[in-house]
């Protein structure tokens, strides 16, 4: 399956600026699945204009800036995640979750229950505030215990040596290298600081 999964600890963490970087780094197609909230540039326009890779049409696009579920919700609408399967693309795909794992689509299935039935390998992305390990090794362990296979952890952040060794040993996570806060937001500022804080290898190595 030429296919990855791209999720995080929490919402507003980084994992679509990640995911920027890793189509960019891979040649793939991104796909946001469900985007909640339309005030501003969607998820998919973003990674777009930083990568210069194409995006795929969401498979929901609701207005409301809240969990998936609440936003369908208030549409009169219920995400049903039969109608979400992986699309099949050239070459690699990249798919970027909303929030954490224990997001709800509707009020049965959570986001987990979806990277589950995908089967795909999953980036976990966490930032490296104070709180950082457990959320991080709460998420490490749900995913393992859904039989999710998991690539490791991408920290997004300023560099706290120890908390990340911490999180990797305790979840047995391979570390994948840590996208910094970019002063300046470009596309070429993206680049070069992911070629040289991810551990691009790696995450290939999960495609083979």
């Amino acid at each position: 399956m030429n296919a990855l999964i791209v999720t995080g600890t929490d919402t507003g963490i980084g994992k679509t600026i990640f995911s920027a970087g890793l189509v960019q780094a891979l040649g793939a197609t991104y796909w946001k699945p469900v985007q909640s909230g339309l005030e501003d540039e969607t998820d998919s326009q973003t990674v777009a204009r930083l990568s210069g890779r194409p995006a795929l049409p969401e498979g929901y696009l609701l207005q409301l800036p809240a969990s998936p579920h609440l936003s369908a919700e208030a549409e009169g609408v219920e995400i049903d995640p039969d109608a979400l399967p992986l699309p099949e693309v050239d070459g690699v795909l990249v798919a970027e979750g909303a929030g954490g794992l224990m997001v709800p689509l509707n009020r049965k299935v959570l986001y987990l229950d979806l990277f589950a039935r995908w089967g795909a390998p999953v980036i976990l992305c966490a930032r490296t505030q104070l709180g950082t390990i457990n959320h991080t090794l709460l998420s490490l362990k749900a995913l393992r215990d859904a039989g999710c296979p998991v690539v490791g952890v991408a920290f997004i952040g300023d560099a706290e040596p120890a908390v990340e060794e911490t999180i990797c040993q305790f979840g047995q996570a391979a570390h994948l290298g840590r996208l910094p806060v970019l002063g300046e937001l470009t596309s070429d500022a993206l680049a070069v600081a992911f070629q040289a804080s991810i551990r691009v290898d790696l995450i290939k190595e999960a495609l083979a």
